[in-house]
């Protein structure tokens, strides 16, 4: 009975973390970009009461044993980086990446990061940053007196000033990918870091050798269905409900069992 109990309460833990990875992804359905996450789980370990094969006379053996298993954990909570819809905005310094790859920031303490939203602005010395204040790329500066600022599918950055009709080239953007970018380390703001898990970063550029598009004018949404995590949300109710069942069933045993000594 108290196996049961605890067996029971691990279920009810899970679907706790469950709802909580639910309810960030539906709280970030307007966030630019934002990846959403799903919880994995994976049985605990297992009481051995009888082995599979044990005999059970001379001439017989056990076929399926008895295991009793001890409940389930919360195993890992990844993020899914599917591609999110575009959404058209009209501003110059809008950019969406389709396809694969993100643009690289630096941090204040020199890091870097990597995010896939493209709301960009312009900083009070021309230079080129996300919407915290972060420097995208290597460094790219645009002028002061740019009437207009282009960017092309391939990240190549163009600008024309007064007293010009051809556009200058002022920068490029390069693409970066990751061979798990289920291993990136989410930090907040759109922003994700290298790890071990993620693999080496690689560098290209974009519209060429897989790497996605810049589409300028555009911001790719989330890529969260709220229909998708209502029905997650609901199932993962359904499931706490059932395991506190347990929780109650295995309680009124033991208090049973207890009063038969009275």
């Amino acid at each position: 009975m108290l196996r049961a109990l605890y067996t029971a309460a691990t279920g009810m833990n899970a679907q706790e973390t469950n709802i909580d990875v639910i309810s960030n992804n539906l709280a970030n359905i307007n966030t630019t970009a934002f990846k959403k996450s799903r919880a994995e789980f994976q049985d605990l370990m297992y009481q051995n009461l009888l082995d599979p094969g044990a005999q059970t006379s001379n001439t017989t053996k056990n076929p399926t044993g008895m295991q009793v298993g001890l409940g389930v954990e919360t195993v890992s909570i990844g993020k899914v980086h599917t591609q999110g819809d575009l959404k058209n905005t009209g501003r110059d310094l809008d950019i969406a990446i389709e396809g694969e790859g993100m643009l690289q920031v630096t941090l204040p303490d020199g890091q870097f990061a990597y995010t896939r939203a493209g709301s960009l602005q312009v900083d009070d010395l021309g230079n080129l940053v996300t919407s915290e204040g972060y420097q995208v790329g290597s460094g790219i500066t645009i002028p002061t007196d740019a009437l207009s600022i282009t960017f092309g599918q391939d990240g190549t950055i163009t600008s024309r000033v007064s007293g010009t009709t051809t556009p200058t080239n002022v920068g490029q953007l390069q693409a970066f990918r990751f061979p798990n970018a289920s291993g990136l380390r989410a930090i907040g703001m759109n922003l994700y870091q290298e790890t071990q898990s993620s693999g080496v970063v690689q560098t290209g550029n974009f519209a060429q050798n897989g790497y996605g598009r810049i589409n300028q004018g555009f911001l790719e949404t989330s890529n969260v269905s709220v229909v998708e995590q209502v029905v997650n949300m609901i199932t993962a109710q359904r499931a706490y409900e059932a395991s506190s069942k347990g929780v109650r069933t295995a309680e009124d045993m033991l208090q049973q069992a207890i009063n038969l000594k009275r």
